[in-house]
This record gives structure tokens, sequence and C-alpha cells, in this order.
């Protein structure tokens, strides 16, 4: 089983930023896919971006331009830094990890985005 622990999420005002982290307690070696999901209240949970192992990218069309996720092989971590928020971005975030020992979520945490 695979450790996930997220952190970053919060209240913050529109155009504001946050940044989360995720962190994986499993050899970076055996991770494939790193990614952001998100939920919303009476939505299904959606893609937000995902990066492989070689570092290749995919985002939501939503987030395109204002979001972006990075790794840390050595820290086994996840990061996505989201910038210019707006209020439909409030959401659960959870971070999703590929592993050789399957699919993984972490707990999730909250972003809000208002004034």
């Amino acid at each position: 089983q695979v450790q996930l622990v997220e952190s970053g999420g919060g209240l913050v005002q529109p155009g504001g930023s946050l940044r989360l982290s995720c962190a994986a307690s499993i050899s970076a070696f055996s991770i494939y896919s790193m990614g952001w999901y998100r939920q919303a209240p009476g939505k299904q949970r959606e893609l937000v971006a995902a990066i492989t192992s070689g570092g290749s990218t995919n985002y939501a069309d939503s987030v395109k331009g204002r979001f972006t996720i990075s790794r840390d092989n050595a820290k086994k971590t996840v990061y996505l830094q989201m910038n210019s928020l707006k209020p439909e971005d409030t959401a659960v975030y959870y971070c999703r990890v590929i592993t050789t020992l399957g699919i993984s979520w972490g707990q999730g945490t909250q972003v809000t985005v208002s004034s």
C-alpha cells in the first residue's frame, strides 16, 4: 500500500495562488505517473493535471495556462502550482499516483476560492 501525504490547500481570494504538494511513501523507481484530480460538490471527480515519470504533462483545458504540475523524483513528490485562481476552482483536490503496486489516492485537500 502506497501512502500519500497531501498539503497546501486552503482559502484564497480570486486571482490568488496556492501550491499543493503530495509525497509518496514508495521508491521513486516504482512510480509511473503522478497527478491531481478534483471534485466539486455535486460534480464528478475530474483530472486537473498529470505528469509521467518522463516528465510529460497533461492538463484539463480549464486550467491550462494557470496551473503547473511538476515532480521531484528524489523527494517522490508531485506539486501543483495554481495561479489566477477562480471561484470555479473550488473543490477537494486529490493526489493520484500510479505505481508498480497499482493506483493510490490521497485523502484530499480542500481548496476554496472566495472573496
